[in-house]
């Protein structure tokens, strides 16, 4: 048997949870239809000195002007000291509004009020809201009674803010939207919060294109970058500098982005529908993929570490829970056959539950075929192709059963004291020996027994016997050869 064979095998299982895994970044990138996964917010710790920085000239919109220091009403500015204009916070608000989400937006409102910043920009790009409506409710009711003025872009160019998100919009002092942008269809609009109600009034049940926001002053002027919304915002104090022959405004006032933390990001991203979806698929494929091979386990510990932020995913986002049954069912089913070597009735029957279960997880929320199809063909690939090959290359015999690897030579891959690994014809075991006869690494080793998928082994030479193995003690046998010790006075009467 070639040596490269169980390597090759090997790397049809890898292949195919790459395909998986090359899921999560679709998902990463924005690949479901629920929402774009790529989210960063508000990391209202920071201060402004730690995070504040100006928009580039070359991104704002040009005007002409005396080369004055003027806020965005046309006044001049007469102090021209620009470390007295204050600072404009800058938040992405992109992905579904999870937890993390709303409250990193609240807490940048708070820092924004107690910091005395001349406005809040809320950077939009949302579909959905998975919060409670009464969480939902209270950050709405926070950005409209807020006493720094909150401002709404949606962009860059193919952003939505859809869904419950769109509600921002009602409760936000300006509105702009960078070209190709959609807004609208919130719903009915919550009762007892401020809310601009004509500017709703074309959003409830509608979405509106830029243009058509702008003829329905839904938006409050054209903003196609937001350096030009910024530019716009009343408050905000700009400069006019010349640059390759034209004058541009540069803004004197400060600008700060914030941003999610490394974990809070983690969370936030874990918290959408395709990349929950796929850690969920990726975790019990390796936690079944570990079951089935000897190594170091590697495989188990990224399976479990990728099942464990999945469940968090799969609370926090509304799911249907015969979706999740279904598919943990499925990976049970797959599972069965899986120890055979050769895919049968169970793994077609996991296959079904488990697109079934893809089809059915979510409430609400949706993925993209795109998800969907990774998915589904990587967990076919894997579970019909690639683990069947491998547990046959381990199992391969020419009779049936495996009796015939009793009293096998083989080596040991690792140190055998008393559980390790060993490796007989190619193929990867896990073995255990006695205690009173360790293995040490790359000895030779001998099978004497079979449980299950582990091997019973002893090394080539020096065996220890088991005590239950051994006979009663034998008794001494009479001597047939004369005695030479001195008679007894006994011995002397006979």
């Amino acid at each position: 048997m070639s040596r490269t064979l169980p390597t090759r095998r090997r790397g049809l299982v890898i292949v195919a949870l790459a395909l998986m895994a090359l899921g999560l970044l679709v998902g990463l990138v924005g690949g479901g239809s629920a929402q774009p996964v790529a989210a960063a917010s508000s990391s209202p710790s920071r201060s402004a000195q730690e995070t504040s920085t100006t928009l580039a000239p070359a991104t704002l919109g040009g005007a002409s002007g005396s080369g004055d220091t003027t806020a965005t009403d046309g006044t001049t500015d007469t102090t021209g000291a620009e470390g007295e204009a204050g600072f404009v916070a800058v938040v992405k608000v992109s992905g579904l509004l999870d937890p993390v989400l709303v409250d990193a937006v609240s807490n940048a409102v708070s820092a924004s009020e107690r910091q005395g910043a001349r406005g809040l920009i809320l950077q939009t790009n949302s579909t959905g809201v998975i919060v409670s409506d009464a969480a939902y409710d209270a950050l709405l009711d926070q950005i409209a009674r807020s006493t720094v003025p909150v401002h709404v872009w949606v962009g860059p160019s193919g952003s939505k803010l859809t869904g419950p998100s769109a509600l921002l919009v009602g409760v936000a002092d300006q509105v702009g939207m960078a070209p190709g942008t959609t807004l609208g269809d919130s719903g009915p609009l919550p009762e007892g919060i401020p809310m601009n109600t004509e500017r709703m009034a074309p959003l409830i049940n509608d979405t509106v294109s830029s243009s058509e926001a702008a003829d329905l002053k839904v938006t409050s002027f054209d903003a196609p970058v937001i350096g030009d919304f910024l530019l716009g915002l009343p408050g905000v104090e700009s400069k006019e500098v010349p640059q390759d022959g034209q004058t541009r405004r540069q803004p004197v006032t400060q600008v700060v982005f914030s941003q999610l933390s490394l974990v809070s990001q983690l969370f936030h991203t874990v918290a959408s529908p395709a990349v929950a979806y796929l850690l969920l698929t990726i975790g019990l494929a390796l936690l079944i993929f570990e079951l089935f091979t000897a190594g170091v386990g590697v495989a188990g510990v990224v399976g479990a570490g990728a099942f464990i932020l999945s469940c968090y995913g799969l609370a926090v986002l509304p799911t249907h829970w015969w979706g999740i049954l279904a598919i943990v069912l499925s990976m049970a089913a797959f599972a069965i056959d899986v120890q055979t070597g050769v895919p049968r009735f169970w793994t077609g029957a996991g296959m079904v539950l488990f697109v079934v279960g893809s089809l059915t997880l979510y409430d609400g929320v949706s993925m993209s075929w795109v998800t969907l199809l990774v998915g589904i063909v990587g967990v076919g690939l894997t579970f019909f192709t690639a683990m069947p090959a491998m547990v046959r290359t381990r199992f391969s015999t020419p009779t049936i059963g495996r009796e015939w690897m009793i009293g096998e030579l083989g080596r040991a891959v690792s140190a055998i004291s008393p559980d390790g690994t060993v490796q007989v014809r190619d193929a990867l075991w896990r073995a255990y020996t006695n205690r009173a006869t360790p293995i040490a690494e790359l000895d030779r080793v001998r099978v004497v027994g079979i449980e299950g998928l582990v091997l019973e082994v002893e090394p080539e030479e020096g065996a220890a016997r088991d005590y239950r193995e051994r006979g009663p003690k034998a008794e001494p046998e009479p001597s047939t050869e004369p005695s030479t010790e001195p008679a007894t006075e006994d011995t002397a009467t006979d």
